[in-house]
Formats: structure tokens, C-alpha cells, sequence
């Protein structure tokens, strides 16, 4: 049986849709900078920091980009709130190399909102939930 691929366009109007209606738990949310943006490339993301640890309670505001070959290739993910996370570098841009979702673990299949619950999963992680954090309200 064939699969159908879905067009870049569609497969953003469908997330754009979801991440208006709010997603899942509300931990982790999306939408569009422009809504004049034709191509959709530009989205804001924010994800509430997971309970009992350094990120509790922490809005944290990402800035995620979709390329033209995007699904197909991953968003660039940057984060706008400071924070300190292994797959995070300097400037607060997300290293693909040290983050699988973004990396050699990118499937067409996956969207913002996983890119976002995933990175909520990190923080939770063992090895982040102790790390020291910025002042919370700082940014990049």
C-alpha cells in the first residue's frame, strides 16, 4: 500500500490549527509570528517547565523556523529564555548533534509540538533536572 506524502503547506496548516486549539496537557504550545507569512516559516513556541525541577514553574519562549524543506528536514530551534541544557549551546540555539529529535533521529512524521514536548522531556531528564538555571526573565 502506497503512503501519501502530505505537502509542506497542508502539514503547517494542520499544526498551525492544532497549536491554536491549544495542545494536549497545555504544557507545551505553538503558533505562527506573522499570520501574513505565506510560506510559514516563522513560529514562537513557549513550554512550561516540568514540576520538581530546576524548571518548575519557568515559561520558557522558543523561536522555531521552518525551512522550505521542512518536514522533511527539521526546524532550526532557538531558545529566547535563557536556559541551561546540554543540547543547548551559547547563543541558545538547540545543536541537533546533541539533541535526537532535531538530529539523526529526525522522522517526517514528527512536528513542532514534538519537537517542544521533547525538549520538556529533557528537561526533566536525570541529567538536567538539577542543573543550575539562569535567572528566570533573562533571555539570549
Amino acid at each position: 500500500m502506497a503512503s501519501c506524502v502530505v505537502p509542506r503547506n497542508f502539514r503547517l496548516l494542520e499544526e498551525l490549527e492544532k497549536g491554536e486549539k491549544g495542545v494536549g496537557d497545555g504544557t507545551v504550545s505553538y503558533g505562527m509570528n506573522d499570520a501574513d507569512d505565506l510560506l510559514m516559516r516563522d513560529w514562537t513556541g513557549t513550554i512550561i517547565g516540568p514540576s520538581g525541577t530546576a524548571h518548575d514553574g519557568r515559561i520558557y519562549t522558543l523561536s522555531l523556523h521552518c525551512d522550505l524543506d521542512y518536514p522533511d528536514k527539521p526546524p532550526r530551534v532557538k531558545f529566547q529564555s535563557r536556559i541551561n541544557l546540554a543540547c543547548v549551546g551559547p547563543d541558545g540555539a538547540v545543536d541537533p548533534a546533541r539533541f535526537p529529535a532535531l538530529g539523526g533521529g529526525w522522522r517526517r512524521e514528527y512536528t513542532l509540538e514534538t519537537v517542544l514536548q521533547e525538549l520538556r522531556r529533557e528537561m526533566a531528564s536525570a541529567a538536567s533536572r538539577k542543573l543550575p538555571q539562569p535567572a528566570e526573565g533573562t533571555t539570549f
